[in-house]
Formats: C-alpha cells, sequence, structure tokens
C-alpha cells in the first residue's frame, strides 16, 4: 500500500477518504514536529497539505515521492521546475475558490470606495458624534470603470459581479478575450491604457518573473488621483515601498489589499492609513470554499497515486513510472 503524507487543513472526512486506499501519516501541526515529518516523507509516495515548503533537500530526503497535491490555487512558493524533472506530478485546486475569492475582491472594492473600515471603527470608537458630513464622503462604485489585471477564472468572475454594478469593464490579458467582449461588453487595452483610464484596478494575475513589481510608484502616478488599487493576487505583484510612497504623495485615492509582501503583515506604514484597507490573506477563507479545497486535493493525490491524471495538474511535462498518459486530443 502507498504511504501519504498530509499536512494542516484535513478534516476526520477526508483523512477517511486516504485511508481507504494508502497508509496515511498526518501531521496537524508539521511545524512542531519537523524530523517526525522528515523520516515519514522519506518512505512517502505522496504529499498533501496546505502551505506547503518544499525544497530541493527535502525532496532528495523522499526519493519515492509521486505526487504533490497542495491545497491552494497558488503554487509559487513550490519548485514546480524541480519537481518536473525529478517526475512529481503537482496539483492546485484552481476551481473551487474562484467564487469566493471573486467576493473578496469585489468586498475591496467597495469597503475602500466607500471607507467601510475607517468608518466603522469611528462608531465603534465612539467618535460619531454628529451628522456624517463631507469629511466621512466615500466614492460610488457603481457606474465607475473598473480595471481587470488578468482576467482568469477569478477575474473572469469580478467582471460578472461588476456588470451588475452598471460598471464599464476593462481588461488588460495576455491574450485577448473577443467572446466576452462581444457577450458581456469588456474592452480590451493595454497595461499603460488600463492604469490610466481605470476607477478601481484590480490585479489577479499570477506571481511570476514578468509580474513580481508589476505595480510600484510609476504605475501609480499612471493612475487617476481618484483610483484604487486592488490587490487579491499575490503580495510581491506590488512593490509596497513604492505603493506606500505613492500613498503618501496622494497619488491614488487609496487601496484594497488581501496579500502581501511579507505575511503576516506587521508594523507596516499601511495599517496606519486611514484610506487601505488590509485583510489577513483570506480571499478563500469560508467554511464551504476550504472544505471544498480540501476534498478537490484529496480527490487529486487519489488519482494521481493510481495512475490516473489528475483533474488540476499543474505541471503535465512531470512523467512519473507508472503514471498514464492520456491520449493527446483528451487533454
Amino acid at each position: 500500500m502507498k504511504r501519504v503524507v498530509a499536512l494542516r487543513r484535513l478534516k476526520a472526512s477526508h483523512l477517511q477518504r486516504l485511508r481507504e486506499h494508502f497508509e496515511v501519516t498526518y501531521f496537524e501541526e508539521p511545524e512542531r514536529q519537523p524530523e517526525a515529518v522528515a523520516v515519514a516523507l522519506r518512505q512517502a509516495h505522496g504529499l498533501i497539505g496546505g502551505k506547503l515548503q518544499v525544497t530541493s533537500a527535502m525532496l532528495d530526503e523522499a526519493p519515492g515521492l509521486e505526487a504533490i497535491a497542495t491545497i491552494s490555487v497558488g503554487y509559487d512558493n513550490l519548485p514546480v521546475d524541480e519537481l518536473s524533472r525529478r517526475g512529481i506530478l503537482l496539483t492546485n485546486t484552481p476551481d473551487v475558490l474562484t467564487e469566493t475569492t471573486a467576493d473578496t475582491g469585489f468586498m475591496l472594492i467597495m469597503a475602500s470606495s466607500r471607507r467601510l473600515v475607517e468608518l466603522a471603527n469611528m462608531v465603534r470608537e465612539g467618535r460619531w458624534t454628529q451628522h456624517v458630513g463631507e469629511p466621512q464622503f466615500g466614492h460610488d462604485v457603481h457606474g465607475k470603470t473598473l480595471g481587470m489585471v488578468g482576467l482568469g477564472r477569478i477575474g473572469r468572475a469580478i467582471a460578472r459581479r461588476a456588470l451588475g454594478f452598471n460598471m464599464r469593464v476593462l481588461y488588460s490579458n495576455a491574450s485577448s478575450k473577443p467572446e466576452l467582449e462581444a457577450e458581456w461588453g469588456l474592452e480590451h487595452r493595454t497595461f499603460e491604457q488600463l492604469l490610466a483610464e481605470s476607477d478601481f484596478v484590480c490585479l489577479t494575475v499570477p506571481l511570476t518573473e514578468q509580474t513580481e513589481h508589476l505595480i510600484g510608484y510609476e504605475q501609480c502616478r499612471a493612475m487617476k488621483r481618484s483610483a484604487f488599487l486592488i490587490n487579491i493576487a499575490r503580495g510581491r505583484v506590488v512593490d509596497e515601498a513604492g505603493l506606500i510612497r505613492a500613498l503618501n504623495d496622494g497619488l491614488i485615492a487609496g487601496a484594497g489589499l488581501d496579500v502581501f509582501e511579507r505575511e503576516p503583515l506587521q508594523d507596516s506604514p499601511l495599517l496606519r492609513m486611514d484610506n487601505v484597507v488590509t485583510l489577513p490573506h483570506i480571499g478563500s477563507a469560508t467554511h464551504e470554499t476550504r472544505e471544498a479545497m480540501a476534498s478537490c486535493a484529496v480527490e487529486n493525490i487519489c488519482q494521481a497515486l493510481q495512475g490516473e491524471r489528475p483533474r488540476d495538474l499543474v505541471n503535465p511535462q512531470a512523467r512519473p513510472s507508472g503514471f498514464i498518459q492520456p491520449p493527446q486530443d483528451s487533454l
């Protein structure tokens, strides 16, 4: 029977599903038992969990590893090329968190423009002593222009929400989407044009060499002074030092951020800015979605270790022994 090491975020039902097919070693808090985890991995065929940290040295000590299932959509923290070279399959959970993460993105648009956190704190702290006047006014969302930087699953889901608010939606993407332009009225723009025209610039791109620090001081300078930056992608897509400088200089009206260059966010000027909404990376953090993500990862690791092509395979170029490659036209 093949062996699986499971880390974090797995309920009894998920572990039971795995144990129907594999010998499972589960670590709820692996950081407290690094030596035990290392011993288990030496004999493991599969690894599943959230917040995975995988290094070449660790892989050297796990010669039998065939597949890794991360309970996340992002995998920029994992050495994909190294895994592929070693023939180790990598899977993620892209579909099940789309709608929830889009909710988070649109929530940040609303909260930033209407100054939700700032004004809620004013009430909570007993500073609401008279009628609200112009100093507390926010900005409308309906009828404004949303610029989507990236139009993948989550980007499209946010755009669909924006249409319900009668927003004009621009997008900058690696490829154009003529079908969405025709059906939804979306408008394709260059990145520079999008920055100049948008009231809200929303980032949903993956973190790559090309997108790291995609937004910094100069890009904020290119935006409207009344515009808001929304980031639900990855923290390093934004040059935080440049963003802080731009906010201090009044180049943009504010920001809504769910991700940061270093997490947890601590002792940052962003935390002291009333026009910045900061969330603790909660894009997919609902009971329903985290359950679905874990279930998806369990199915992926089961398929991978049973010689099937996992539904959410990140690196199809990897070829472990015993892997059944489907005909090309079925991919």
